[in-house]
């Protein structure tokens, strides 16, 4: 099918999608491991929104691997089995994308944290190795990744509801880290240029697989024999 010249190929839109995250992620880093302007406003932009609280405490725990992980592992599940009950080809592979989009969390966020040697903001102990944020990171890919595992399954109204309740989800994470103390606001933000990415491998697997119910039905045997017995009126490979 030809490609409208008034709308870009979804190939040039995946490159725009994730090219934007990966510039700003680059930019975050540079300014934070040079000490830039950029890293000065974030610190003043902390100051002025740390109040440490019970319930930005609570907020920031979202991001906790015990209380993320277990949403995605659910999501994952069932995925795994309607697209297997549904009889969808290739059902394996959205949840095992977004595995393994979980996985890179650590992979990546434990050296970048190494490398970058940030250290924390007043709110906590002197240490070093704050940036990015892995619990913002986490609550991304994780409530992230099970939406769009879900999404597909269910009525465009449940799927808006998901959207909305991923979006209260990582920015209440977001939110309680920074007004906490436990992060830098830049720490937060570049967690989310890295979770995008992470997503939209994650996005471009489900798309490329088919939907429920894909695979050829069965052929009865009546048919069978009915096709074997008759000449067919097609020439040709069927």
């Amino acid at each position: 099918m030809p490609v409208s010249p008034l709308r870009p190929p979804l190939g040039l839109l995946a490159v725009l999608a994730v090219s934007g995250p990966v510039l700003l992620f680059a930019l975050i880093t540079w300014q934070v491991v040079a000490d830039g302007p950029l890293a000065g406003v974030d610190e003043r932009l902390s100051r002025a929104l740390v109040h440490p609280d019970r319930f930005s405490e609570l907020l920031a725990d979202l991001g906790n691997v015990q209380v993320a992980g277990p949403v995605l592992v659910v999501a994952l599940a069932y995925a795994a089995w309607h697209g297997r009950a549904s009889g969808t080809a290739r059902w394996w592979l959205p949840p095992l994308a977004a595995a393994v989009a979980m996985v890179l969390v650590p992979a990546l966020v434990v050296p970048l944290k190494e490398w970058t040697d940030r250290p924390g903001t007043p709110a906590v102990p002197p240490a070093t190795g704050y940036y990015p944020s892995g619990h913002t990171a986490t609550a991304v890919v994780a409530y992230g990744a099970a939406t769009l595992l879900l999404g597909p399954l269910r009525r465009p109204a449940v799927r808006r509801a998901l959207v909305v309740l991923c979006a209260v989800l990582v920015l209440g994470t977001s939110y309680g880290l920074v007004r906490r103390g436990y992060h830098w606001p830049l720490d937060v933000v570049a967690s989310w240029c890295l979770g995008a990415v992470l997503l939209a491998g994650v996005r471009s697997v489900a798309r490329r697989t088919p939907p429920g119910g894909s695979l050829p039905p069965p052929v009865s045997r009546s048919t069978r024999r009915s096709s074997s017995g008759t000449p067919s009126p097609r020439t040709g490979p069927s």
